[in-house]
């Protein structure tokens, strides 16, 4: 793991300035964005990685898009039943358990996720704006109601209880809009925190990845973990280069040593 601090490298394990320290623990509200590489940490695939992602194995045109919905909606839901499967199946990891501690131990805090796994708030995270949505919701096609369960159909996709519109993946598609109170509410939070962590996110999918600019106009420290670098690395005020898992423990751990 490597520190950068406004620019400049060290060789040592992973060094957490105190001023980084100060900040944290004396910060009115912290703000975080969350992306694939935070569930990458407990084996969910991203979409975008060139060797495995499952763009890499898929054609999004096939399975997420509103228009191949309409062509084939049991082909889109099955694929999106076995994504739930597979995400049902991991746990969350040690940097979403870090992220449920920091919660409880700042005056106020929000969790942005461009996630769909649910994962944050299996570990217990409380306040989440989700900008892609939820993998474990539907929604009615016709209404746009939010389902939270459903019963599997021998001919998917199932109906809406209410109106009998079919039911689709409540996440955002290629060619969609993000949730507008989502957004709205991601935006509100980047301009207004004094602390602001940009995650396993690549800083390349807007609008998200303008939410640590944001921030940065608004005079937060903003705090880059991640494995590699992005587009954020130049322009952020603190950059804890490894995997979110080990850094997040360690920057908790140096925060708040012997529980205070």
């Amino acid at each position: 793991m490597w520190l950068w601090h406004n620019g400049r490298m060290s060789d040592l394990d992973l060094v957490i300035p105190p001023q980084l320290i100060a900040r944290l623990r004396g910060a009115r509200h912290v703000a975080v964005l969350t992306g694939a590489g935070i569930s990458a940490e407990s084996g969910i695939a991203t979409f975008r990685d060139t060797a495995t992602g499952l763009w890499a194995r898929f054609n999004p045109e096939e399975v997420a898009t509103l228009e191949a919905f309409r062509r084939t909606p049991g082909f889109v839901w099955r694929w999106y039943a076995e994504r739930r499967q597979v995400i049902g199946g991991a746990e969350p990891n040690a940097a979403h358990r870090a992220l449920v501690e920091l919660e409880a131990r700042v005056p106020a805090f929000t969790l942005i996720t461009q996630n769909i796994d649910d994962l944050h708030r299996r570990a217990g995270s409380r306040n989440i704006v989700e900008l892609h949505g939820n993998i474990h919701r539907a929604r009615c096609l016709d209404e746009g109601t939010r389902v939270e369960s459903w019963a599997d159909t021998a001919d998917p996709p199932p109906r809406c209880p209410d109106c009998g519109g079919m039911l689709r993946p409540d996440v955002v598609w290629f060619g969609e809009m993000l949730p507008l109170a989502a957004i709205n509410a991601a935006f509100a939070v980047a301009s207004s925190c004094d602390v602001f962590l940009s995650v396993g996110t690549s800083g390349t999918v807007e609008p998200a990845a303008s939410l640590a600019y944001e921030a940065l106009r608004s005079d937060a420290v903003v705090v880059e973990v991640n494995s590699e670098e992005t587009p954020l690395t130049p322009s952020a005020t603190y950059v804890l280069q490894g995997p979110a898992g080990e850094v997040l423990p360690a920057l908790l751990a140096a925060g708040w040593a012997g529980g205070g």
